[in-house]
């Protein structure tokens, strides 16, 4: 009789972790996660949350690589697909360039029967929350958009480019 109740003990405990583990971590607040203060891969460099075809935000969020961005890229890109009744469907995010974020606003997909909201955002994991409408699927960008230097490699701001062709013109 003794060996019966051991087994049933340890499937006991077990459930009660599983469900503790799903009930202190529900309430993870994503918006106050700061990345560890470790040297940067380069200059500018920043994370973006990642996951592709996670079954929703919290899955995405909680789940996601912690590593750097690529050099090329410079946008997070959050792309949530959702029902009519608001039910998530999936939820991806990754590191992308600015080319691949002209996709940003939300539309219907008919012949799949859900809506794809498509964000990108500038930031150190700036992708927290997922887009879900018109006033929240955007390109939010904080500074204005860099233009590269040939001459040696860095990037440049629109004000910078343009202070020098003000100054060029003076001196002509």
């Amino acid at each position: 009789m003794h060996l019966l109740h051991q087994p049933t003990r340890g499937v006991l405990f077990q459930l009660l972790l599983v469900l503790a583990d799903g009930v202190f971590t529900r309430n993870v607040n994503f918006h106050n996660v700061k990345p560890p203060m470790s040297p940067t891969p380069f200059p500018n460099s920043f994370k973006c949350f990642t996951c592709d075809g996670a079954p929703d935000n919290y899955n995405c969020n909680r789940w996601a690589e912690d590593r750097w961005c690529p050099q090329h890229a410079e946008y997070c890109l959050t792309i949530y697909r959702f029902t009519g009744h608001g039910r998530s469907k999936s939820v991806t995010k990754r590191c992308v360039s600015r080319e691949e974020c002209h996709l940003v606003g939300c539309r219907h997909v008919r012949e799949f029967g859900f809506t794809e909201c498509v964000s990108c955002c500038e930031g150190m994991i700036c992708n927290v929350d997922v887009p879900t409408n018109h006033t929240n699927a955007v390109f939010a960008a904080k500074r204005p958009h860099r233009f590269s230097s040939a001459a040696d490699g860095r990037k440049t701001s629109l004000a910078e480019t343009l202070a020098t062709v003000v100054l060029l013109s003076q001196l002509l």
